[in-house]
């Protein structure tokens, strides 16, 4: 398990109220607040670290690039747009299974081993903006489009991987809207396929640009997992001796090295995943952003190691996610359960983090006595609308109505 500590950096304030201020990074972590509230700030930073430890891992050891380049760590907030957000007392701890990372400004990054059993993860980040991309065909050789964020160019690049892989007029059927999608190779398009209609997926309703590319990055990835075979030992320090190389060369720029060392990771077993996904409620009908939740709780559930975690501003979310907590609840104790939560789309109260944003303090929002995520957190915005309609009643009748 990972866990990380922030204070004074963007809108996050004091930070985690309780536990010393660490956060736990669970099997499935969801972060809900409004907008601005730094949920999506502390989803970046969980990315940013655990590239971090991941590139210290490969570089076997050799973490005194790392320590003395405050530079180096800015390089990496850069890649999410988040370098603006550091403050002269902002403090980030964060602690996994190979390294313990310390950032204070000034200072060069205090990072110590940890006695944890660490594989490498396949760290794919969903950015908000992914609807962007939906809309984006295959450039011609030569050609670059260069986009504002570099996390929103790699998913860019990652999702043409992703539907290249497709064989020819393979379908998927997505969990929402009774679809099918479909890619054409030559012409590079997607499709989005009905009962009785077939129409481009740049054309289709705005949830399924949304969830389009969600669905097919995350199947994309599942399916490289499936297909790694075990590393041998003599592979794993040719790997090793390779990304030592490439770090310590210093012809190549930041930008550079992260890509060979992408390129060399290729060639290396991926163990399991962390997805990171922001806002997958985007453009979608309640019932789906359920359906979404249990997709990629099916992912999550595949490999004992994968981690989902999830930024969001809907309650509709949580209480999809509640379903999933309390259906394994009900199967411990009876061991059955009701359809559709089968083992691939529960989790454990245990295996959850639930934390809520608020005036740049962060609170958990997990139930110890129900065993659920807090239903106030999850009513509370509800309340306060449906107080409105309420006072409007008042005033009715105060005056004769």
């Amino acid at each position: 398990m990972s866990r990380i500590k922030i204070k004074n950096f963007g809108p996050i304030h004091e930070g985690f109220l309780e536990n010393d201020g660490w956060m736990d990074v669970e099997k499935v972590t969801v972060l809900i607040g409004d907008q601005g509230s730094g949920k999506s700030t502390v989803a970046k930073l969980i990315s940013t670290f655990s590239w971090i430890e991941k590139d210290l891992f490969r570089s076997a050891g050799t973490t005194s690039r790392f320590r003395k380049q405050e530079r180096l760590f800015k390089n990496y907030l850069i890649y999410h747009r988040i370098d603006s957000y550091l403050k002269d007392n902002t403090e980030i701890q964060y602690e996994g299974d190979a390294y313990k990372i310390t950032y204070k400004p000034g200072k060069n990054l205090n990072i110590q081993e940890s006695n944890g059993h660490y594989s490498l993860p396949k760290i794919t980040y969903f950015p908000a903006e992914r609807n962007f991309v939906s809309s984006v065909k295959k450039l011609k050789s030569g050609q670059r489009l260069t986009l504002w964020s570099q996390s929103l160019q790699e998913f860019k690049e990652t999702f043409q991987e992703a539907k290249e892989s497709f064989k020819e007029k393979e379908t998927f059927h997505l969990p929402i809207g009774n679809v099918d999608i479909e890619y054409n190779k030559l012409n590079d398009i997607l499709y989005v396929k009905g009962a009785d209609y077939k129409i481009q997926l740049a054309d289709s309703a705005s949830g399924f640009q949304s969830f389009v590319p969600v669905f097919v990055v995350a199947n994309y990835v599942s399916r490289l997992l499936e297909k790694e075979q075990e590393m041998d030992e003599q592979q794993r320090d040719t790997f090793k001796k390779e990304s030592a190389k490439i770090l310590n060369d210093k012809t190549y720029t930041e930008e550079q090295k992260r890509i060979l060392l992408s390129n060399l990771a290729a060639q290396i077993n991926i163990k399991h995943t962390i997805n990171i996904v922001e806002e997958p409620e985007q453009n979608l009908f309640p019932t789906s952003q359920q359906k979404v939740i249990h997709h990629l709780l099916e992912y999550n559930n595949k490999v004992n190691e994968n981690k989902l975690i999830v930024s969001t501003h809907s309650p509709y979310i949580l209480s999809a996610l509640n379903n999933s907590i309390f259906a394994e609840d009900v199967f411990e104790k009876i061991g059955k359960s009701i359809i559709p939560y089968g083992a691939d789309k529960r989790v454990a109260f245990a295996n959850v983090s639930a934390y809520q944003f608020k005036a740049g303090k962060i609170f958990s929002i997990k139930d110890e006595e129900t065993q659920l995520i807090d239903a106030e957190a999850i009513d509370s915005c509800s309340a306060e609308i449906n107080s409105d309609f309420d006072e409007m009643l008042d005033l009715l009748s105060e005056n004769g109505f």
